[in-house]
C-alpha cells in the first residue's frame, strides 16, 4: 500500500497566531483604558456641573434672602445721602433682630457672614451690600455661593421714594361718602380715575347716594360689615341695577395707609406777606408766597388770588367771602390725628385752581408738583362753584354744597372719620393721566426697587 506524506507548516508561520492574538489584546486593552479614563473623566464633569450648579443655586439662595429683607427696608426721605448705608445696614440689623433671625448677620460695613445652607455638602452663601460709588441712589447686592466651588452674583436696588397706593383712587376717605343729589362721578381717560375707596371703620353706612348714581369707577369698602345705599337708578362701571352692585361694590378690602404730607417743608417758601389781625383783608388782594398767622381767623371780604404758596398755620379759621384763583399751594400745618374746630377753610364764592405763574420768585414752588391743598388738620368747605383742581387735596372733613361741576387731576384725600358729604346734583371729573406718582408734600420714605435688569454674574 503506498503511503500518504503530510504537508507541515511553513517554519516562517510559526507563532503568527500568538502575535496577532497579543496586538488584539493590546488593542483592546488600550480601548479598555481609554474607555475607563472617558468614563472618570465624565463622572469629573459631572461632578464638577454639580458642583457649579450647586454654586449658583447657592448663590441665588442668597440673592432671595436678601432681597426678601431688602424689600421690608423703609427709611425717612430726609436722611442725608451719606447716610443711606447705614441707615440701611442698620434697618436690616433691627428687622433681622425683630423676628429672631440669627442665621442670617449683617455686619456693620454691609458684610453678610456665611449662611449655612446644607451641612452635608458644607453649601452656604455669603455676601455684601454696598451704595454704588459711581451713583448714591444705587444700592449694589453680591452674593458669593457655593462650597469648593464658588459663584457670584451681583445686582441692583434703586433707592428711591415709595409711592403710596392710595393715589390710585379718584377719592378716599376714612369716613362714609354722602351725595345727597345725583352725582356723576367719570374717569376722563379710563373708568379707573374715578375709583372711591370708603374705610368707615366707624359707620356701617359706607356711602348714601339719594338720588341717581352715576358712577365710572368701582366702589371699595374696607369695612367688611359695612353697605351702600344707592336709592334711585343705579349705574357704576357701565353696569345697571344690581348688577353694578355685584360687580363693582367691594366690601371687606385691605385698607391702603393714609399717608400724611409733610406741611413743614412749605414753609420755606413763604417768604411773602404775613396776613395777621392788623393787615386790611376788606379788599381784593393777591396773596404771594404769603403766611396767615396763626389765630388771625381771618375772613377775606374780596376777590383773592393765591401766587406760590398761601401758608396758613394753626390754629386758624379762614373764610373766603369771594372768588379764589389759587396758581399755586394751599399749605396748612398741623396733624390730622389732632383737628379740631378752631381749623377750617371756607370757600364761599368760586373757586379753582391754576398753574404756579412765571417768575424766579416762584421756581422753587413750581418743582413742588401734584399737590394743590394740603391742610390735614383742616376742614374744607366749597359753598360756591368748584370747578378745579390741579392736584391732590388732602384734608380733614369736605363738604360741598354749591355747584360742583370739576374737573380733578388728583386724589381727593380725606383722614376724618365725619362723611364726605357733596350736595346737589355735582359732577366729578377725574383726570389722572399726567398723574404724579409721589406728589408734593408725600415724599415722606425711601424704599429698595430691585432692579432684574442689573442682574450679573462676576467672572471668576
Amino acid at each position: 500500500m503506498a503511503s500518504v506524506k503530510k504537508k507541515s507548516a511553513p517554519q516562517d508561520r510559526q507563532g503568527a497566531v500568538l502575535i496577532v492574538s497579543m496586538i488584539f489584546v493590546l488593542i483592546f486593552s488600550a480601548l479598555a483604558v481609554s474607555m475607563a479614563t472617558m468614563s472618570g473623566t465624565n463622572v469629573q464633569l459631572a461632578s464638577n456641573q454639580h458642583k457649579v450648579g450647586s454654586a449658583i443655586s447657592s448663590t441665588e439662595s442668597g440673592l432671595e434672602t436678601m432681597r426678601f429683607w431688602l424689600n421690608r427696608v423703609q427709611f425717612p426721605s430726609s436722611t442725608l445721602p451719606s447716610d443711606y448705608h447705614g441707615t440701611i445696614v442698620s434697618n436690616l440689623q433691627t428687622d433681622l433682630s425683630a423676628n429672631s433671625i440669627t442665621n442670617v448677620t449683617v455686619y456693620n460695613n454691609g458684610t453678610i457672614p456665611p449662611v449655612p445652607l446644607d451641612s452635608a455638602t458644607g453649601q452656604a452663601f455669603e455676601g455684601e451690600i454696598l451704595i454704588d460709588p459711581n451713583n448714591g441712589d444705587i444700592l449694589q447686592l453680591s452674593s458669593i455661593g457655593g462650597a469648593d466651588i464658588t459663584r457670584t452674583i451681583r445686582v441692583q436696588y434703586d433707592i428711591q421714594p415709595y409711592e403710596y397706593p392710595i393715589f390710585d383712587f379718584g377719592m378716599a376717605t376714612k369716613g362714609p361718602v354722602h351725595f345727597l343729589g345725583n352725582p356723576t362721578v367719570t374717569g376722563v381717560n379710563s373708568n379707573d380715575e374715578a375709583d372711591i375707596f370708603i374705610e368707615s371703620n366707624n359707620n356701617n353706612l359706607a356711602m348714601l347716594v339719594t338720588g341717581n348714581t352715576n358712577f365710572d369707577g368701582d366702589i371699595t369698602v374696607s369695612n367688611s360689615i359695612a353697605n351702600v345705599s344707592l336709592m334711585g337708578a343705579i349705574q357704576i362701571g357701565g353696569d345697571t341695577g344690581p348688577t353694578a352692585i355685584d360687580n363693582h361694590v367691594n366690601i371687606g378690602a385691605v385698607s391702603p395707609q393714609f399717608p400724611v404730607p409733610d406741611t413743614q417743608q412749605f414753609q420755606q417758601y413763604a417768604t411773602g406777606s404775613v396776613i395777621d389781625s392788623s393787615t386790611d383783608i376788606t379788599n381784593s388782594m393777591t396773596l404771594t408766597n404769603a403766611t396767615i398767622a396763626a389765630g388771625t381767623d381771618p375772613n377775606f371780604l374780596g376777590n383773592v388770588i393765591i401766587e406760590g404758596i398761601l401758608y396758613i398755620e394753626q390754629p386758624n379759621i379762614v373764610t373766603f367771602s369771594q372768588n379764589v384763583d389759587s396758581r399755586g399751594m394751599i399749605v396748612a400745618e398741623g396733624d390730622p390725628n389732632f383737628a379740631g374746630a378752631n381749623n377750617s377753610l371756607s370757600f364761599l364764592g368760586n373757586f379753582a385752581t391754576n398753574p404756579v405763574p412765571s417768575g424766579v420768585q416762584f421756581d422753587a414752588i413750581r418743582q413742588e408738583e401734584g399737590s394743590s391743598i394740603l391742610a390735614p388738620a383742616f376742614s374744607v368747605a366749597f359753598d360756591g362753584n368748584f370747578s378745579a383742581l390741579s392736584g391732590v387735596m388732602a384734608v380733614s372733613g369736605v363738604h360741598f354744597s354749591g355747584n360742583v361741576n370739576a374737573m380733578i387731576e388728583g386724589t381727593i384725600l380725606n383722614y376724618s372719620d365725619n362723611p364726605t358729604v357733596i350736595e346737589g346734583n355735582a359732577t366729578l371729573n377725574f383726570d389722572r393721566s399726567a398723574n404724579i406718582t409721589v406728589p408734593a408734600g408725600f415724599d415722606t420714605h425711601r424704599i429698595l426697587s430691585y432692579n432684574p435688569a442689573s442682574y450679573e454674574e462676576i467672572p471668576q
